[in-house]
């Protein structure tokens, strides 16, 4: 949702333009040209009169920052004392007097600590990875790091980082140990190593890993990168998407804003000190390899060249990305931490990702002498360079053209794992399942709503139509649902909720709202500047849209979604727009009952919502045990009932799929193996229970009537 309308862009530009031009912030009216002093004031100004919902920067605020910060900069509690927490206690109702004085005493005091214990970090685990471990111990280790506290002393300090760096090497270990046994396997000549050298080759790996974390990554910040992390813990109290981006962070954004991937064709997002996977790019090397999925904790990485992997935990997300990527063939072995706790080595040979498999695509769905389509939209991209020619919109129309002229009965429309993206863009899709009318209302702080409309009276189709969503459809993919919900043009299927982001963003680069600066780059700002509405004036903020056909899957039980983050603004409704429900719509109603009723007994949604909640009470296991034979042992019970599970992949419908016409003449001419591509995709289509049940709703709509409404203008009310 960062690109929203330019107009609002250049709006708000021109205000803090001129609001900045009156205040003359420049360089020259600094007694002390300090950089760090600068982007405080330039930052604090712009939140507090452009973000959406400003909040006060009181002694409530100051509290919440230095508790936030304290945690971001030492979350495993393995650098600073209790004593160290005391003294900087005295600032903790003193930030927000700091911030308006420009003051950075608070970040100075806390980064020169930081760094003495860092650098006696190093002596410590040294010094642990020197001395072996001894797995016969009856010990266990806890993961849930909130739960500890901080150590009074220097042998409390060592304890932790022997069992935090212990359980780093157990995995290792165990690794070996595999290794070991599966070389005698092929060589029963081969000679097994001795236990103690095992032990010792594992706590080699471990210690090689940290040193490059610490060497490469680590003793690499600068300080103007411990001061970005401090002012995006400042900017992170307004909202889970207001976020700062140093000069060297900016250039990463503005090629991923550019559409350039490579690599292993995945999005990765650092959440406390762990790198997870937040979306999988569709024909990228990680989504064709079926083993990667979104919310995948990436834990260590090693190149095929190298004998022992890199652990990434800790790792900032651009360095640990410089290990992920690499050039085009080349294999790269990721250890990956599933959503169920189980750890498992994943091999990724990396490619370059085509930008044309992220974009939409369809299939020819036969289903008992019917035949329907389906439309799989990763995303709603545009160009705004090239907004005719490459926009998410514009391409469902052609998809929805081809498949008409294969006699299509029904649409499906996949909006799963779809993060948002275009305003505009999902305006304009929306058009072409109505004949005109609202879409979304659009709100800033302080100025009447605005109602984005389709103004287009063509309707591209008018026939049955189901919208799959789940968790991660977020944003752009919410108004869509949302929209087709309160039309009457749609039966929405999937989560019990979708993601719950109703907020939009804008990047500003900061060096373009200052004048005369001699400071160097100050990178940019992302933050919020508006909310979005459903036409009906409820808000998918923290509710996101609720699915007509609630379905099981495997995020229902877990934490996900805008509501889990820290600092979400909050829900709330505003008038609805003047709108008119889809004036000939199926019947609905039994329609959604007889769904419900399949759902209710098919064997394979039990599996899954089964799968759900032993997932749950995986995640929920934080006590591991550092003693070998016991965590062998878990490993495998894991291992043993995860296997019951196993029947949820190898599912199988009876439903056809094929490429439409226009598709298949691609073939003969194709040098991108994009036949191979959709055979796999419609081999996964034919697995997909969700998919089977979205056609069984298409045709129970189709053999329905359909229900004249008498035509009425709805009265823009406030929701209840």
């Amino acid at each position: 949702m960062r690109k929203i309308m330019k107009r609002n862009y250049k709006v708000l530009s021109l205000l803090l333009l001129l609001a900045f031009a009156s205040c003359s912030f420049t360089t020259k009216t600094f007694d002390n040209p300090d950089k760090d002093k600068l982007l405080v004031q330039i930052i604090s100004f712009v939140l507090e009169r452009g973000h959406f919902d400003p909040i006060a920067m009181d002694d409530t605020f100051s509290e919440d920052l230095f508790n936030d910060y304290i945690e971001t900069l030492d979350p495993f509690k393995r650098y600073f004392y209790e004593s160290d927490i005391k003294d900087f206690e005295k600032y903790k109702l003193l930030l927000d007097d700091q911030l308006k004085a420009t003051d950075v005493t608070f970040f100075n005091v806390t980064y020169e600590r930081l760094l003495k214990r860092i650098a006696e970090a190093k002596e410590i685990y040294t010094g642990v990875l020197n001395t072996p471990f001894d797995y016969t111990l009856e010990e266990t280790f806890n993961t849930d790091y909130d739960k500890d506290e901080f150590v009074k002393s220097k042998k409390d300090l060592k304890e932790r980082w022997r069992k935090q760096l212990k359980f780093s090497t157990l995995s290792n270990y165990d690794d070996l140990y595999i290794q070991e046994n599966q070389n005698k396997d092929r060589e029963a000549s081969y000679e097994l190593k001795s236990e103690a050298v095992i032990e010792k080759e594992a706590r080699e790996a471990t210690l090689k890993s940290i040193e490059v974390y610490f060497n490469d990554n680590i003793d690499d910040l600068r300080r103007e990168d411990w001061f970005g992390i401090y002012v995006n813990t400042i900017v992170a109290e307004f909202d889970p998407h207001t976020y700062y981006l140093p000069p060297r962070n900016k250039e990463a954004f503005d090629m991923d804003m550019s559409g350039k991937l490579e690599g292993i064709g995945a999005r990765l997002q650092k959440r406390m000190d762990y790198i997870k996977i937040v979306e999988l790019i569709s024909g990228g090397p990680a989504w064709r390899s079926k083993e990667l999925e979104v919310e995948d904790i990436i834990l260590k990485v090693k190149q095929e060249d190298e004998e022992f992997p890199i652990d990434i935990v800790g790792m900032r997300i651009n360095d640990a990305i410089k290990y992920i990527k690499g050039p085009k063939g080349t294999k790269v072995t990721l250890t990956v931490k599933k959503v169920d706790g189980t750890i498992k080595d994943i091999d990724i040979v990396r490619d370059v990702v085509e930008l044309g498999e992220t974009y939409a695509k369809s299939s020819v769905v036969e289903k008992e002498g019917r035949t329907f389509g389906i439309i799989n939209l990763p995303k709603f991209y545009v160009d705004f360079n090239d907004y005719k020619n490459i926009n998410a919109a514009q391409d469902v129309k052609k998809e929805i053209e081809r498949l008409k002229a294969e006699g299509m009965e029904g649409l499906v429309l996949d909006l799963r794992n779809n993060g948002g993206g275009s305003l505009p863009t999902v305006v304009d899709m929306a058009g072409l399942f109505i004949k005109d009318g609202p879409i979304v209302q659009v709100r800033s702080t302080g100025s009447s709503k605005e109602v984005l409309k389709d103004t287009d009276k063509s309707i591209a189709w008018d026939g049955p139509l189901v919208i799959l969503v789940n968790e991660l459809s977020a944003s752009a993919s919410e108004i869509m649902a949302a929209a087709m919900q309160d039309y009457k043009r749609a039966i929405v299927i999937g989560s019990k909720q979708t993601y719950g982001k109703g907020t939009v963003q804008n990047v500003y680069n900061l060096n373009d709202l200052i004048r005369n600066s001699s400071s160097g780059d100050l990178g940019a700002l992302a933050f919020t500047t508006q909310k979005y509405y459903r036409i009906d004036g409820g808000s998918v903020q923290l509710e996101g849209v609720k699915s007509d056909v609630k379905v099981p899957g495997r995020f229902s039980f877990i934490e996900v979604g805008e509501k889990e983050k820290d600092n979400p603004l909050p829900y709330d409704e505003i008038t609805a727009a003047d709108f008119t429900p889809w004036e000939y719509y199926f019947d609905y109603d039994t329609t959604i009952k007889k769904s419900k009723e399949r759902m209710s007994t098919n064997e394979q949604l039990k599996l899954i919502e089964e799968n759900a909640k032993w997932v749950k009470s995986k995640i929920d296991e934080t006590t591991v045990s550092l003693n070998y034979s016991k965590y062998k042992a878990d490993v495998e019970k894991n291992n043993e009932e995860g296997e019951r599970f196993d029947a949820i992949s190898s599912y199988k419908t009876n439903l056809t799929f094929k490429s439409h016409a226009f598709e298949r003449s691609l073939f003969t001419q194709d040098t991108t193996d994009l036949q191979e591509k959709r055979k796999r995709w419609h081999e996964n289509l034919a697995k997909d229970v969700y998919v089977e049940e979205a056609l069984n709703v298409l045709e129970d709509l189709k053999t329905s009537y359909p229900i004249k409404k008498v035509a009425s203008t709805t009265k823009p009310t406030l929701k209840k």
